[in-house]
């Protein structure tokens, strides 16, 4: 070992004995779904995280309803101190614009209460609105179809 490789060994700030480096957070944005009817109710929710430790920025949309912090916080930590300070009912925001979802018409997405050119979005995958068929449900309903030829003989 030579002795540049030595004086960067101990000059090396990427080590594992070195702790504050790597519990770092990210840099994110919150996104959370809110309600908020009056002036009082956005002064109260943007108080609630003001204060936080991280946080950068608070942007609120009283129309959608909608929360937006960005910050070196961790989501879920901001969604309890939003509850616990506020006493509202809160979620992370559960849309996304209507362009990223494949149907977003199907039934199940479409969520009447979501703003003007959002969807609802599920992040649970086992949820799959438009789940196919199975094989039962596929042979039943094609066995009536038009281009199911022996159709005439069954009727």
């Amino acid at each position: 070992m030579g002795a540049l490789d030595h004086l960067s060994d101990l000059f090396d700030c990427s080590s594992g004995h070195d702790k504050k480096y790597k519990n770092r957070k990210q840099l994110q944005t919150v996104e959370i779904k809110v309600k908020i009817d009056c002036e009082g109710c956005e002064r109260k929710v943007r108080r609630s995280v003001e204060g936080m430790k991280g946080v950068s920025s608070v942007t609120i949309e009283p129309k959608q309803h909608k929360l937006t912090v960005v910050g070196y916080v961790e989501p879920q930590k901001v969604l309890s101190r939003v509850a616990h300070r506020t006493g509202k009912k809160v979620e992370m925001w559960p849309y996304v614009p209507y362009d990223v979802v494949a149907h977003p018409y199907a039934q199940g997405v479409y969520d009447k209460k979501a703003p003007a050119g959002y969807v609802r979005y599920d992040q649970d995958p086992s949820v799959n609105h438009l789940a196919r068929a199975n094989s039962t449900e596929v042979r039943y309903t094609t066995a009536f179809s038009d281009e199911n030829t022996g159709a005439c003989a069954i009727m």
